[in-house]
């Protein structure tokens, strides 16, 4: 089995390949538990996340961006498709070498306070990796933790107390700081933002986009607020109902959006300016059901612009210009 930890990967080249990835969970009724209907959470998604970038994955909730994450981690099994890391199929990766290719690849949970155990001093969390993989004695181990702790602007002392003693920007560090303890190459953070205040949302942007600088990370970014993608991403990828509806470099989406739920999502953006006002597009009824998604493109009974064929075929994600991808007919 291939050693992930000794494959190297130049900037700017792919370090993760996910090719038409579906996670179709089952629904099951009655006494036996027979399955009678699929939620199609993620369908048919294909992306990739150069080495050293921010990949903004973004979308409302419910759209599968989560489970994108959580799949490419392999904590998720998938229903099809694959995912390359470091040239390997992680998919196909069991036992010993799944466990190694998991400190390369960690997470960085959306709720700092559940993804903690409240019995457990933070430092021995942040330890546990370690432990894990049998990484140098306990003295060590320590060294290494405080280390991690001191990146993300915490102290020593603060190793010894237990969650419910920090408020949630800090608690945030300390998810952070576990997933950097095994000095990964790729994380996943899912909405490590969303659950803070605005002005605590900066602080761990910050950090996040330094630790970027020092230490080499690639970030697959999973957020709903399209103004923190916009501060730390370099490439965005947009999701509906479990489709990738558009994907472009972070400036070249943010000047010209191409499919109508983007134009949707930016259209709703505040500005900082009180004078300036925005055109906003409303957009009408609610979010389809995955268990029954709507034939043809799925945006088509909320879409401004819709016609007769965009409720009969599904249109393809096509590249219209160098590096912008858009799955519209009307684009």
């Amino acid at each position: 089995m291939s050693d992930l930890s000794s494959t190297k990967t130049s900037k700017g080249s792919d370090l993760v390949i996910v090719k038409n990835l579906k996670k179709y969970f089952p629904v099951r009724r009655g006494v036996l538990q027979r399955v009678w209907a699929y939620v199609q959470a993620v369908d048919d998604v294909s992306f990739t996340v150069r080495n050293g970038e921010t990949f903004g994955l973004v979308g409302e909730s419910g759209c599968g961006k989560t489970t994108i994450g959580r799949t490419v981690l392999h904590l998720t099994n998938p229903t099809a498709g694959s995912v390359y890391f470091g040239g390997v199929d992680v998919m196909k990766l069991e036992g010993e070498a799944l466990k190694q290719a998991r400190r390369d690849m960690q997470i960085i949970f959306q709720d700092p306070y559940a993804s903690l155990d409240p019995r457990v001093p933070i430092g021995n969390s942040v330890m546990e990796g370690l432990q894990i993989h049998n990484i140098g004695n306990r003295e060590d181990r320590y060294a290494m933790a405080i280390d991690v702790l001191k990146k993300v602007g915490l102290e020593e002392y603060h190793a010894r107390r237990y969650p419910h003693e920090f408020s949630g920007g800090q608690r945030q560090r300390i998810g952070i700081a576990r997933a950097l303890a095994l000095k990964p190459r790729f994380i996943v953070c899912d909405e490590p933002v969303s659950a803070l205040d605005v002005s605590i949302q900066s602080q761990v942007l910050n950090i996040l986009k330094d630790l970027q600088d020092e230490l080499g990370l690639t970030y697959l970014f999973i957020a709903h607020n399209l103004g923190v993608v916009e501060h730390i991403s370099n490439r965005v990828g947009v999701m509906y109902l479990g489709k990738m509806v558009e994907m472009a470099n972070r400036d070249e989406l943010f000047r010209n959006p191409l499919h109508p739920y983007t134009k949707a999502l930016m259209s709703a953006i505040p500005i900082p300016d009180p004078t300036l006002k925005r055109e906003r597009t409303i957009l009408k009824g609610d979010v389809p059901s995955p268990l029954n998604p709507p034939k043809g493109c799925r945006f088509h009974p909320r879409c401004p612009i819709a016609k007769a064929n965009c409720a009969e075929q599904e249109p393809a994600f096509i590249e219209k210009s160098k590096d912008h991808s858009v799955a519209c007919w009307y684009a």
